[in-house]
């Protein structure tokens, strides 16, 4: 199991405490520096059910920079997804990959559901 996530974001360092104070073992992959490949989200949007929006950090400047607010509707579920290829800060983050979930931003609950079975 490991977390996509960005040293600077709170949430991030929420889930990391979460994870930590449950003993659980994972490995950090820092999303801006090692940012996912096309392959990779295409596995993690076909593995978790969720629509690609769910996987954009909508919140995230570039993504506000880029006015994709508006562009996303036009554009085709594998452009979606080579875009955020560019750039690891498009990705909703912290975004856990397990071997049963994936896992977009830190919701206490859903987390305990999905990784405390």
């Amino acid at each position: 199991m490991f977390i996509l996530c960005y040293e600077k974001c709170s949430t991030c360092k929420a889930a990391i405490k979460w994870l930590d104070a449950q003993k659980m073992n994972y490995e950090v992959r820092d999303i801006k520096g090692e940012n996912p490949n096309y392959e990779e989200l295409q596995q993690w949007h076909e593995k978790s059910g969720l629509p690609i929006k769910r996987f954009f950090n909508t919140s995230g400047l570039v993504y506000r920079g880029l006015n994709l607010k508006d562009k996303l509707a036009s554009m085709s579920d594998e452009d979606k997804l080579k875009l955020l290829a560019t750039d690891g800060m498009l990705v909703k983050r912290p975004l856990l990959v397990s071997e049963n979930d994936i896992l977009l931003g830190f919701k206490e609950e859903e987390w305990k559901q999905k990784l405390l079975k």
